[in-house]
């Protein structure tokens, strides 16, 4: 080697170098060519409805927003491997029907190539947003309904082009201090009598501050904050998808659109995740990071303490900021935690489930039809003529409906879908019995099927089983919907 030419002594030097840099590095190379390599795009994209005034929906009557108090967005996000490509999207609006969402995917699936059956599409559960679906007193608004898929599947395939090598971890912590169960149990010999005359209620939601007549909650809350954080290798914050199961907060002037407490925490869970990166530092932004906050199995479940003599005063705005900030911190603290991994298993399965409808009698149409035709004012006021319309209108559904369920695996997190408003004890059943290590839930995804009480809760009443397009699946769908749902985890987790 010493009498060898110079340039044949450096050939040698660098063959070594190479030989030494693979022995110490070849398990990086080999991972970064896994099947199972992760990469990730995120885009928060707006879904702000172009024209004004338009409907909102939420309560009992319809009203008219004038103009947004804040944006609002889908958004998305889109993880994929060499086996795998799945989407979630979280929209800010109060409930999507399954046509809309089967048109976004749709289209999605036509930009991207992802197939319809991994894209998971939801509605934040805000009572401020543009109506999509048809309940109570208000209707959709038809150029928004056409507007909205477009736009969806728009954010979808953007995030799609920023796919780009990712990093994957979760984590959890409890926040309680925030959700309460609206639910309560009357007392013995209380009466609480619903729309249609009837007066065997034993459970009542929202009863007001310190109501004599009720005696305890009628179920439970999970306080679980739930993360899914999504990283750059170098540890650029790419996506924070979060749970949290509580309805919605309000406090929303009158005219306005907002994304309620769903949009504040994305803000400022996007302000510590900052924090977080420059401390690091890693300031970086391009592409934007995008926060996401997804609503739980929050049905039974608002942000009103009904234990107290008065709740506190707020201003507009005020409270969904305090209640967004709160689980923001908690939050920042739980993502401080999380351990990442560069390859993890995706997998999605998907199933349609028959549901019994809840349609009312002849005999109840009837009547309904003669109290709706001895009034000529709208909008409808009092309880028991807004549940005739919904009677009159129901009587127009099938007999069976479909429901579209998902449960996606991420590693050794499960994510499952639901289409209806779902109570809290669902939630927790199925994170008590999945087969993965993490699991939380995303209801009014992929549809909107109403409420889903448990068979227990049918037997309690109370406004969330009164029957309506509301609240018109038969007593047996959650046990159906649970069942289900806990095959499709054990599929992924094979």
């Amino acid at each position: 080697m010493a009498n060898c030419p110079a340039s044949v002594r450096r050939c040698w030097l660098l063959f070594l170098l190479v030989v030494v840099w693979w022995g110490t590095n070849s398990h990086k190379v080999i991972a970064a060519e896994s099947p199972l390599s992760l990469r990730a795009g995120a885009v928060a994209q707006d879904i702000t409805p172009p024209e004004f005034p338009i409907s909102v929906n939420g309560n009992m009557a319809d009203s008219l927003a004038q103009a947004a108090h804040d944006p609002l967005h889908a958004r998305c996000l889109v993880l994929s491997n060499a086996e795998t490509t799945l989407a979630i999207v979280v929209c800010d609006s109060c409930m999507l029907p399954r046509e809309l969402l089967d048109e976004a995917k749709r289209l999605a699936h036509e930009q991207t190539g992802i197939p319809t059956s991994h894209i998971l599409i939801s509605a934040t559960h805000s009572h401020s947003c543009p109506t999509s679906t048809g309940v109570f007193q208000s209707d959709p608004d038809p150029k928004y309904v056409k507007f909205l898929p477009v736009q969806i599947a728009k954010g979808i395939a953007q995030a799609h082009r920023q796919l780009e090598p990712a990093r994957i971890g979760w984590g959890a912590i409890d926040e309680p201090s925030q959700i309460f169960n609206r639910r309560w149990l009357l007392k013995a010999g209380a009466v609480s009598e619903d729309p249609f005359g009837g007066r065997t209620d034993r459970a009542k939601m929202n009863p007001g501050y310190s109501n004599p007549q009720v005696d305890k909650q009628a179920g439970a809350i999970d306080p679980q904050v739930s993360l899914l954080s999504v990283q750059a290798r170098d540890g650029r914050p790419i996506a924070l998808l979060a749970n949290y199961s509580l309805h919605y907060v309000g406090g929303v002037s009158g005219g306005q659109l907002s994304a309620d407490y769903f949009g504040e925490f994305c803000i400022r869970i996007g302000r510590h995740v900052a924090s977080s990166a420059t401390k690091t530092g890693d300031e970086r932004s391009q592409p934007p990071f995008v926060a996401i906050l997804s609503n739980g199995t929050s049905a039974d479940v608002n942000n009103v303490d009904f234990s107290l003599q008065a709740g506190p005063k707020r201003e507009p705005f005020e409270q969904m900021g305090i209640v967004a900030e709160v689980v923001a911190q908690a939050a920042a603290k739980a993502y401080k935690q999380i351990q990442y991994h560069d390859a993890l298993p995706l997998k999605v399965r998907e199933a349609e489930v028959e549901l019994g409808v809840r349609r009312p009698s002849a005999e109840e149409v009837a009547a309904a039809e003669q109290r709706l035709g001895e009034v000529t004012e709208r909008p409808l006021r009092g309880l028991p003529l807004v549940y005739s319309r919904e009677t009159v209108l129901l009587a127009k559904y099938p007999a069976t409906v479909t429901a579209k369920l998902q449960a996606f695996r991420i590693g050794q997190l499960g994510i499952v879908s639901s289409p209806c408003e779902t109570f809290t004890e669902t939630g927790l059943a199925l994170k008590k019995s999945s087969p993965l290590a993490a699991t939380f839930t995303i209801e009014l995804a992929n549809g909107y099927n109403g409420y889903l009480p448990t068979p227990e809760q049918h037997q309690l009443g109370g406004y969330e089983t009164w029957r309506a397009r509301s609240s018109y699946l038969a007593p047996d769908a959650e046990p159906k919907i649970r069942s289900t749902l806990l095959t499709l985890l054990k599929a992924v987790a094979e």
